[in-house]
């Protein structure tokens, strides 16, 4: 109730949480909203492990997806059982493109040859869903833009952590006016990540930046959009006692137009406490975000009036892959530019290629210079 005095003990051990007035929860659209009327054939190219929660969120919303595609039959075949038992399956991505009753495509194979396949669905009249990151080439990402825009098709990219309910509800604020002018975004996240030990990811160069923390370059982008970012600095390192063959452990800093400024701090190697925070600090409140793993986050938002806690029982898997395309489709029925289109994934990745970069030798770089994700 408003106005009431409110006290609590963390839950997660950081100690007493000062007494504050608590105010009413601001209704703000931060869940994933589905289209009124537009319920397009999908086809999914590429199945994945991943793909579980794409194809879980689909069927939870009503989503029609008519085709499933993967060099393995197998892997399809299995998607189709637990899914989508009408679905047609196959091996070639081609009899997909072909398919007149599939309008949308989600592209979710491994990113080696991503951006030709996204090229050739542009050219076959379809919209596409990428899986992040879309390119590893900002010249090849330049282009695909350009032929979605001339082509008339809308080119989106499934950075699912923007629909994350925590950081969707923090984005959902910033946009509404409540934090006034974003000054920083400061992340912190420590969990296992010595699963990838024995699987192809643990030879995936940047594992940590490129392939993991792209997602908080990306939704560190959103919370500052439309102020970019104008240098970075990267520290990365092994962990002692680590198996991963790639370094688990960095930090970052950001440095935004107009003043604002992100930081980040990966810990991939921790074996025992896992925690997941993410404070956005701003001129009028702040969000303060806290819990155990990335599922399960207690979100605050606290004003001079007082402290909000929101509540939902969404999670970020799978609901954030809802919202990727959810939102790519109700782009579509509306013709505009879905908020997580291709082009504005360009500044993400501008900033994750310079984070890379400055990883291998601790030097500032600027988004936009490095071209390429750094080999």
């Amino acid at each position: 109730m408003a106005g009431s005095e409110e006290y609590e003990r963390d839950q997660y051990g950081l100690g007493q949480i000062r007494s504050v007035a608590a105010i009413p929860v601001p209704d703000l659209p931060f869940l994933p909203k589905n289209p009124q009327n537009y319920r397009p054939g999908i086809g999914l190219i590429g199945c994945g492990n991943i793909t579980e929660h794409h194809l879980r969120a689909y069927d939870a919303a009503g989503y029609r997806v008519l085709a499933l595609c993967d060099l393995d039959r197998d892997r399809a075949e299995e998607h189709q059982r637990l899914y989508y038992p009408q679905a047609r399956v196959g091996t070639d991505h081609r009899e997909v493109l072909a398919d007149p009753d599939v309008e949308v495509v989600d592209i979710a194979t491994p990113p080696g040859g991503r951006a030709s396949l996204i090229e050739e669905a542009l050219e076959t009249n379809k919209h596409v869903l990428s899986q992040k990151p879309f390119a590893d080439d900002l010249d090849v990402a330049e282009r695909l833009v350009a032929h979605a825009e001339q082509a008339g098709r809308k080119l989106a990219v499934n950075q699912n952590g923007r629909w994350s309910p925590h950081w969707s509800f923090a984005r959902e604020a910033i946009a509404a006016g409540l934090l006034g002018e974003v000054l920083a975004a400061d992340f912190a996240v420590y969990w296992n990540h010595e699963w990838v030990v024995g699987t192809p990811f643990d030879d995936v160069e940047h594992l940590l930046l490129y392939d993991f923390g792209i997602h908080w370059f990306d939704i560190a982008c959103s919370f500052f959009h439309p102020r970019r970012a104008t240098e970075v600095v990267t520290r990365l390192r092994q962990v002692p006692g680590q198996q991963s063959k790639q370094a688990l452990a960095a930090r970052c800093v950001v440095d935004f137009e107009g003043g604002g400024q992100a930081s980040f701090a990966f810990h991939g190697a921790g074996k025992a406490h896992a925690l997941d925070s993410t404070v956005v600090t701003g001129t009028r409140a702040s969000v303060h975000s806290i819990g155990p793993d990335l599922q399960r986050q207690a979100l605050y938002l606290q004003t001079e009036q007082g402290r909000a806690r929101p509540r939902w029982q969404e999670a970020w898997f799978p609901d954030g892959f809802h919202g990727t395309m959810a939102e790519l489709l109700c782009a579509i029925e509306e013709d505009r530019e879905p908020r997580n289109s291709a082009r504005q994934n360009l500044h993400s990745l501008e900033l994750c290629f310079a984070a890379c970069a400055s990883s291998l030798d601790g030097r500032p770089r600027v988004p936009g210079e490095v071209r390429q994700l750094p080999r």
